[in-house]
């Protein structure tokens, strides 16, 4: 979720006094200021989860607001015919759900039938009619036939007295087909596992143990199912924490990893052939006033050849904090700290993620490469233009050295979805492609891109037949409303 956090109160009525006095001038001070504060996470705290519960319910009330002010002028989600540029070999990207505010999806394979799995955070659409229940909830689309077409939506959980779910996470088990999610029942990591193609999911099994709450899960999992591990930041200032289950997600296991003043954000993992597990991982350090990021960016590969007992933290770069985001009800550092992790056949790794060169500079999308399992790293390879904003990156294996990624940039003025694959495990790249090809349809798109990425992350895989799939959020502004879009190879 990489939520809009200020830092937490620690000591009593004049704090919060301070911090309410900020937050205010943060927002009176004009839009085309920029400004590296409020970020998206606070300096270190050991947090509650009544501050927590306080801080989503206001992110969900906020895109509540944007959601009727939309419908109230006319410009929540389709709101006229879609028309395309269309890429060369791309079938052409479409909307989710013509009415729905979605963010911040999730995309699954199974690599030897052609079902696909997409996860969506929706707002607006709670799963039953009385009492309390999520808004926003996750829901799974399925398709049979590598996407050309979808059955109908499905609630991974009732989950009844949860305010809020976020962040889904979708692997397919090769070895079995079946399915497995992960998501954030408010601040609290769940796994569940469908065998049925997504028509029923399993109730929702807790992998946080003692932590008292948790951020920004990642998910990798071993061919045969039975090793899953879901990298988050935890209560103590954003230290990483790993649970592990070795029994198919039954029972798990809790590990902390880091022990310092940087605050982790987990993107991706993998799990080589040998067993050893790679986290893609970015970190920051809140420390300036008002608890806003400072410093350099670090990328980071967290591995483990041992089922998750111990952990190797490895800096793959540093990089510098770029322009500041300024839509509406952004945090500054909206557009940092992004990365994603693909692994081909032998084991090799692919680590792309965004970053900039000089301080509330342009960022740009790198990618480096290890044949070493993460312990070393190759020199950075750029992936997207100079001079221009990029990010948001997202990889996958496709073979022996061959990697496929997209990432957005906004080299036309506005953003859109570019793709590129290697052959190479990254020394070269093909010419990058526009998979974000509709050009109307809704208010935020035209013939340049759209407007703003809607979340932190989107997902890429590979289809039985080979073909590339993707999906990702698109958004008149960071407090939204927006849609999830979805595209696929010919």
């Amino acid at each position: 979720m990489r939520p809009r956090r200020l830092p937490h109160v620690l000591v009593g009525v004049l704090v919060a006094v301070v911090a309410l006095v900020a937050l205010v001038a943060f927002f009176a001070m004009p839009a085309d200021e920029p400004s590296r504060g409020p970020a998206r996470a606070g300096a270190p705290f050991e947090g509650t989860q009544n501050e927590e519960a306080e801080e989503q319910a206001e992110t969900v009330e906020e895109h509540r607001e944007a959601v009727a002010e939309a419908l109230a002028n006319g410009t929540l989600g389709q709101t006229g015919p879609i028309r395309y540029l269309r890429a060369r070999s791309w079938v052409g990207e479409e909307l989710a759900h013509p009415d729905a505010d979605d963010w911040e999806p999730a995309i699954a394979t199974d690599p030897s039938e052609p079902w696909v799995y997409v996860a969506i955070t929706r707002f607006g659409y709670p799963p039953c009619a009385k009492g309390k229940c999520p808004d926003p909830a996750i829901v799974v689309r399925t398709s049979a036939n590598g996407g050309k077409t979808w059955g109908e939506d499905v609630y991974v959980c009732e989950c009844l007295r949860v305010g809020a779910q976020f962040d889904p996470l979708l692997e397919v088990v090769r070895a079995t087909g079946d399915v497995y999610a992960v998501w954030m029942n408010d601040w609290n990591i769940v796994f569940s596992r469908s065998s049925d193609h997504g028509a029923t999911w399993s109730a929702p099994v807790p992998v946080y143990g003692r932590v008292s709450w948790g951020d920004k899960p990642a998910m990798a999992i071993s061919p045969d199912g039975q090793d899953v591990y879901v990298s988050f930041n935890g209560p103590t200032g954003g230290d990483v924490y790993v649970a592990a289950s070795h029994d198919a997600g039954a029972t798990w296991e809790q590990v902390r990893v880091t022990d310092g003043d940087r605050y982790y954000f987990a993107y991706a993992g993998v799990v080589a052939p040998d067993g050893r597990v790679t986290f893609a991982e970015m970190s920051e350090t809140y420390t300036a006033p008002g608890g806003a990021s400072e410093g350099l960016v670090f990328a980071h590969a967290i591995s483990s050849d041992d089922e998750g007992a111990t952990w190797t933290d490895v800096v793959v770069d540093q990089v510098e904090l770029g322009v500041p985001c300024i839509s509406e009800w952004c945090y500054a550092d909206f557009y940092d700290a992004h990365a994603g992790i693909a692994m081909d056949v032998d084991g090799d790794l692919v680590f792309v993620y965004d970053g900039a060169n000089r301080v509330e500079g342009p960022r740009r999308v790198w990618a480096r490469s290890s044949t070493d399992g993460g312990l070393t790293w190759s020199d950075r390879v750029v992936l997207s233009p100079k001079g221009v904003n990029a990010g948001f990156p997202a990889a996958v294996g496709a073979g022996d050295g061959r990697i496929r990624v997209w990432f957005m940039d906004q080299r036309t003025g506005r953003w859109n979805v570019w793709y590129r694959k290697t052959k190479d495990l990254g020394a070269t790249w093909s010419s990058a492609v526009r998979i974000s090809d509709a050009t109307s349809g809704t208010a935020y798109k035209d013939a340049d891109g759209f407007l703003e990425a809607y979340g932190d992350y989107g997902e890429i895989a590979i289809t039985s037949a080979g073909n590339t799939v993707a999906v990702w959020g698109e958004s008149i502004s960071y407090r939204g409303p927006g849609g999830v879009w979805f595209n696929r190879q010919r």
